[in-house]
């Protein structure tokens, strides 16, 4: 149910955000999470709605990035919720248990809060620095996934998907930790070669 590989859209110039949902569903990425800033709710939902429509295109799972509302009026699949956002229980009630949540975290504390709070999956990061998000937590990096992971073997059954920075070369030392899987953002949406990115990315879970 959740994705080992996920991709985020995010702000680009000369693209939108249905282009990058259209490119990577076409070429096989089954998970896609919208992450649009800055903009008016009206203008998010119908940027949503088209996403949506390419999801369901393509099967593929759509993620709504902050916003609850959203992710309510377009039937997305879910909603990841960062450490500032919505507390997850309240987007529990507004969702109900039929739709995902996903929560960031950066310490296995957090970790253990959002499987209390009753998170489906964690978004566990920055990995390494990344420009696509403000107000940067702690890097982590190999170290910090293995010291987390070892922690999280006893106490968190939930799936842990490492973001932040990653790049195609990342994908199998990162997996060795014990991390399920990834999410990726920069490394596509900034690619000369998109289509090739893809499919190497997807390689790594083949």
């Amino acid at each position: 149910m959740i994705s080992r590989f996920q991709f985020l859209t995010q702000d680009v110039a000369q693209i939108t955000h249905q282009e990058l949902a259209e490119t990577v569903c076409k070429n096989g990425i089954q998970w896609v999470q919208l992450r649009a800033k800055n903009i008016d709710f009206e203008t998010y939902l119908q940027i949503a709605k088209d996403v949506k429509n390419i999801c369901n295109r393509f099967n593929a799972t759509l993620i709504i990035n902050d916003n609850v509302e959203i992710c309510k009026a377009v039937n997305a699949d879910g909603v990841h919720l960062g450490k500032k956002d919505m507390p997850i229980a309240q987007a529990r009630k507004i969702l109900g248990n039929k739709m995902l949540i996903g929560a960031t975290a950066n310490t296995v504390e957090d970790c253990i809060q959002h499987q209390q709070d009753g998170a489906d999956y964690i978004g566990l990061g920055p990995y390494k620095f990344t420009a696509t998000k403000e107000n940067l937590s702690s890097i982590l990096g190999l170290q910090g996934y293995t010291q987390i992971m070892k922690l999280a073997e006893t106490q968190i059954k939930l799936p842990i998907i490492a973001i932040g920075g990653i790049k195609v070369e990342d994908v199998q030392p990162i997996l060795q930790t014990g991390i399920y899987g990834v999410a990726v953002s920069s490394a596509i949406n900034l690619s000369a070669q998109r289509e090739k990115t893809i499919a190497d990315f997807l390689a790594q879970f083949s």
